[in-house]
C-alpha cells in the first residue's frame, strides 16, 4: 500500500466533524483504513507554507531520496540558509523528515485538494 497524505483547507468545524465521525467509528469497533491529512484554515496560510520554492524542494526531494540540507540545496542551485529554512518548515508540518543527517519525504503520494467557495 502507497503511503499518502492529503493536503486541503478546512475550517476547523469540519475537521472536528471528521474526528468525531472517525472517532464513532472505532468506538463501533469498525475497521478503519487511517488517513493522513495536513489542513489548513485558509489559502493564505497553505500557500505560506507549500510555496512554489518549498514544492519544488518537495518534489526533488522525493525524485532524489534521502540527502543532507547541503546535498539539496547544491542541487536546487539554493542558498544553503534558505533550504534549510524550507526543510524545517516543511519537516514542522510533516512533509519530510530527518534521519540519521539525512532528510526524506516519507509519503509516495502527496494529493492536494482544493476547493472553490461557492
Amino acid at each position: 500500500m502507497k503511503n499518502q497524505i492529503q493536503i486541503s483547507i478546512a475550517d476547523p468545524v469540519d475537521s472536528s466533524r471528521d474526528f468525531i465521525k472517525a472517532w464513532k467509528s472505532a468506538e463501533q469497533d469498525k475497521s478503519v483504513e487511517a488517513e493522513q491529512h495536513l489542513r489548513f484554515e485558509d489559502l493564505e496560510s497553505l500557500l505560506k507554507v507549500l510555496s512554489p520554492g518549498r514544492w519544488v524542494l518537495l518534489k526533488k526531494l522525493r525524485m532524489k531520496g534521502p540527502m543532507s540540507i547541503r546535498a539539496l540545496s547544491k542541487d536546487l542551485g539554493r542558498d544553503y540558509k534558505n533550504v534549510h529554512t524550507d526543510v524545517r518548515m516543511l519537516e514542522k508540518v510533516g512533509l519530510i523528515e530527518s534521519i540519521d543527517e539525512k532528510i526524506r519525504v516519507p509519503w509516495d503520494i502527496v494529493e492536494a485538494r482544493l476547493r472553490l467557495a461557492a
